[in-house]
């Protein structure tokens, strides 16, 4: 079990990046943190490496949905919507992301959750970035 702490300078667009996750299958990744006054979205990304994802969340709130999505080698694939946004700007949240093999669970700040395909077949994630309106308080990985 490691647990993690970030503190960051406050501005409108937020960046938290880790490069040595080591997020395997069977872990489950807990994120909490603000969402700050003037979001319009933000993001949380795992995968290799910036331009290979195996999992874009983000929450956009001008859509009223969380779009998910992967990327290979630079490109985006298919967008998956979720019409559920159990989130508001200037709240504290927590989100947990647990890894299985062969998709994502998401399970929202109101017990709502939601799935999305490992369709990289990765069976270890070692980078993720926070991107956006949201500043990371804590995130745990078990």
């Amino acid at each position: 079990m490691n647990t993690y702490m970030g503190a960051l300078e406050k501005h409108s667009q937020e960046k938290f990046e880790i490069f040595n996750l080591e997020m395997k299958i069977g872990d489950t990744l807990k994120v909490k943190g603000k969402i700050s006054e003037d979001a319009d979205s933000f993001s949380i990304n795992l995968g290799c490496k910036s331009s290979d994802l195996a999992f874009h969340f983000s929450p956009r709130f001008n859509e009223s949905v969380i779009i998910c999505n992967s990327k290979c080698s630079t490109v985006w694939q298919e967008e998956h919507c979720e019409n559920h946004l159990p989130f508001s700007r200037g709240s504290t949240v927590k989100i947990i992301i647990e890894m299985l093999d062969d998709k994502f669970k998401v399970k929202l700040p109101d017990g709502h959750e939601m799935e999305f395909p490992n369709r990289h077949s990765y069976n270890k994630i070692s980078y993720m970035s926070v991107k956006g309106g949201f500043r990371v308080v804590s995130f745990k990985l078990d």
